[in-house]
């Protein structure tokens, strides 16, 4: 198959037209396009940490590809490795999930043979979560991962500004709803 003539392709979108900048294709989201009045957006905390969360997601994920490990998986694999005995309920729970959204990401973890169901030993009618060797062995390798991307996205960061970067985050979290 040939081709297409110069003639019969359509033209090629400008960044004035918001088409995607060759430049950031293979880095994902453009955090701020260039000509774009974004209004009221610029001075919002809200706004802003979702610009920068869909950054560092886009790195993480690269970063995790060849595990297929997600930001959910990991943290998960996490939880699991430094909680003996952790059910699948107080996991939802600590990841702020639906208790049906936590069955179906053990269920991921269980089919890539990451985690093992194993009775409760105070709760027959209960599970605990545990790493098999496999999880363990992942679990040290994306550990590696994470570390190496946290410290990529955050290099622009002095010591002290990223130790104030959390604080603000945390206090942040901790801010009670109105």
């Amino acid at each position: 198959m040939s081709a297409p003539s110069s003639a019969s392709r359509s033209p090629r979108k400008t960044r004035d037209t918001l088409a995607p900048d060759p430049a950031h294709e293979a880095g994902g989201f453009d955090p701020h396009l260039p000509n774009v009045d974004y209004g009221v957006l610029d001075g919002l905390i809200g706004y802003a940490i979702r610009r920068a969360q869909i950054r560092l997601y886009e790195d993480f994920v690269r970063s995790l590809a060849p595990w297929n490990i997600t930001p959910p998986r990991f943290s998960a694999l996490v939880l699991i490795s430094h909680n003996p005995d952790l059910k699948l309920t107080d996991l939802a729970r600590i990841m702020g999930i639906a208790r049906s959204g936590a069955v179906l990401l053990v269920d991921a973890l269980e089919e890539m043979k990451l985690v093992a169901r194993r009775p409760a030993a105070n709760d027959r009618r209960a599970f605990s979560l545990v790493l098999t060797a496999a999880g363990r062995k992942t679990l040290a390798e994306a550990t590696e991962a994470v570390c190496e991307h946290d410290a990529r996205m955050s290099q622009r960061l002095s010591p002290e500004q990223r130790n104030t970067l959390f604080e603000l985050l945390s206090q942040l979290c901790t801010a009670a709803p109105s």
